[in-house]
């Protein structure tokens, strides 16, 4: 690892179209844009979660040797959701792709209405977690002070994550 460069972990998600396609297009995007792909998790296949009358999600996380700063990532992050067809329009609801930002090393960022980091919602999804802790479950939150791995087996989410 460089001296100014960071490890940021992403998740990305899709559940429209061909889902294994865009994630590989945004894997691709990512390693030109963001930085050096380090690890990928396993795709996993989740039912919809928070918007549940929706199709299904294929996840997979990823480790991501960066030197750009969290900002310039999701600057980023967003301009290849928008290369891949991406449109907000309604929260939680289906999209093309998606890619979150869930740690940028360990720092702690709360950007109001923009950017928080670690993502605030993370350790109450399982979706998030199981591909997390294929490829980082020692990673130990810098809020909560718990390993990835702990944090799962403490979860109460009982949404099914399988591989794909």
């Amino acid at each position: 690892m460089g001296l100014d460069t960071k490890i940021v972990y992403l998740l990305l998600g899709s559940n429209l179209g061909d889902r294994n396609a865009l994630i590989e297009e945004a894997i691709v995007a990512i390693k030109h844009q963001i930085g050096r792909l380090i690890s990928r998790s396993s795709l996993y296949e989740t039912a919809a979660w928070g918007k549940e009358d929706q199709p299904g999600f294929l996840n997979i996380a990823l480790s991501v040797e960066t030197s750009l700063d969290a900002q310039e990532v999701l600057v980023q992050a967003l301009a290849i959701e928008k290369e891949l067809g991406r449109i907000r329009f309604e929260k939680w609801g289906a999209r093309l792709i998606d890619i979150d930002i869930i740690f940028y090393g360990d720092e702690v960022i709360s950007i109001a209405g923009e950017l928080e980091v670690p993502h605030p919602e993370m350790h109450n999804r399982k979706f998030v977690l199981v591909p997390m802790a294929e490829i980082a479950e020692d990673y130990i939150h810098p809020v909560f002070k718990m390993k990835i791995s702990e944090i799962l087996r403490e979860l109460p989410d009982d949404l099914t994550v399988w591989k794909a």
